[in-house]
């Protein structure tokens, strides 16, 4: 794939520096190539394409590759330029557009613990919503099961483009989905879990449980005569008892939240708190905790108790508080269009606009363990970059282009 862009002369909001700037973005082989800043003196310069160990051995120029057609440009000028969105915690392609409950493919409601399910074999790319994500400017998302059992499974990081999720995926898995609080109680009170302290039983159990599976493999190393039997459960929780993969916590309630994190250090496991509805009552707490938290869905009716502290001043207030905040929309809860539009509620309830901004870029790229490929407009990462007429965050802002792996697919 040797396709060159130029995105010349927008100004760059790029989620690691402040302010803005004016920048021509060279893309090539769906990777941001080179970024040049813009100053009153350099606007007749010409770019070279290459980076510094090719620049003595090329001499063409962007502008000499432009006038042979090589290179395809976007001319931004007055407009804003971003990286493109990357939301944390969703159900994206698992629970379909218009297909009712029936047709929801994100929770296995069958059996209360599910650590070997899988998002990737849910995930419908040719579903609506995947559509419009994009064309909201989202092109990054963590989907995956979840939040009616206790383990639900194993969540991915996957592009919003594409037709087979096998190419769309970034990273996968990202993290296991567990749950606790009021959703496993609703779906399984008559199915032996009816209170808080048997969710954290259950969860406990199976971390046990892998713990053990795992000093059995190791003490067979040497010895296949003393492999424990094949258990695709505890399999699954592997990476998470070796410290590789996270827990994704669904919880709400302050209390859950300090149960989340009172099981992970038990266990000595990575940790995210996803939701996090209460955070601002326990803000001084989750700081210095430390643990990622990934705030929403903040839109819309409290549809149970323990959303009833539901607000988007909780981002804010996080935030201020010293933690490292991403905005979600638990789409479908809030269609995944709508990410870039919570970030500006956000704003509105008192969040800072620069983290707001890093809120639905960076952070959620480094609560998915995906930063090195996403979530910022630096050179090397993934050309996704969206271009907008106004503040992404503006409701009255126009949306003109989404480019993902450095290709145009969707503009006005």
């Amino acid at each position: 794939n040797s396709y060159m862009l130029l995105i010349k002369n927008g100004l760059v909001h790029d989620a690691i520096n402040r302010e803005p700037y004016i920048a021509d973005i060279f893309v090539k082989n769906g990777k941001i190539a080179l970024i040049k800043k813009k100053t009153a003196n350099m606007e007749k310069a010409n770019l070279h394409i290459f980076d510094e160990a090719d620049a003595d051995s090329h001499t063409d120029t962007i502008d000499e590759k432009i006038k042979n057609g090589e290179i395809d440009v976007i001319d931004a000028s007055g407009l804003n330029v971003y990286p493109g969105l990357v939301d944390a915690h969703s159900h994206l392609g698992l629970d379909g557009y218009a297909v009712g409950f029936e047709g929801q493919d994100y929770n296995e409601m069958n059996d209360i613990v599910t650590p070997q399910l899988r998002a990737i074999d849910g995930f419908y790319p040719q579903d609506e919503t995947v559509r419009l994500a994009r064309e909201g400017g989202v092109t990054c998302v963590g989907t995956g099961p979840g939040s009616s059992n206790v383990l639900g499974g194993m969540f991915m990081a996957v592009k919003t483009y594409g037709h087979r999720v096998d190419d769309m995926i970034v990273k996968f898995p990202v993290a296991m989905k567990c749950a606790f609080g009021e959703n496993p109680k609703i779906c399984y009170k008559d199915k032996g879990n009816y209170s808080r302290m048997t969710t954290a039983f259950r969860l406990r159990d199976m971390l046990h449980r892998a713990v053990e599976y795992d000093i059995k493999l190791q003490g067979a190393a040497e010895d296949d005569s003393k492999l424990p039997p094949y258990d695709a459960k505890l399999e699954a929780l592997l990476p998470v008892v070796r410290g590789e993969l996270p827990l994704k916590a669904h919880a709400h309630r302050a209390d859950d939240i300090f149960t989340a994190i009172r099981i992970a250090k038990e266990f000595g496991v990575k940790l995210t708190i996803e939701h996090c509805t209460d955070g601002a009552l326990i803000a001084d707490d989750l700081a210095k905790e430390g643990f990622p938290v990934a705030v929403g869905p903040s839109f819309g009716h409290a549809s149970k108790y323990e959303l009833r502290n539901k607000s988007f001043e909780t981002p804010g207030i996080l935030d201020k508080a010293g933690c490292r905040v991403s905005i979600i929309t638990d789409a479908p809860v809030i269609p995944q269009q709508y990410l870039a539009l919570c970030a500006g509620l956000a704003v509105k309830s008192g969040m800072d606009e620069f983290a707001a901004l890093q809120a639905i870029t960076i952070n959620p790229a480094r609560h998915l363990m995906i930063e090195k490929r996403v979530g910022s407009i630096e050179a090397g990462k993934d050309a996704d970059i969206v271009i907008s007429d106004g503040n992404i965050m503006n409701s009255e802002s126009c949306l003109k282009y989404t480019i993902i792996d450095g290709k145009v697919v969707y503009h006005v």
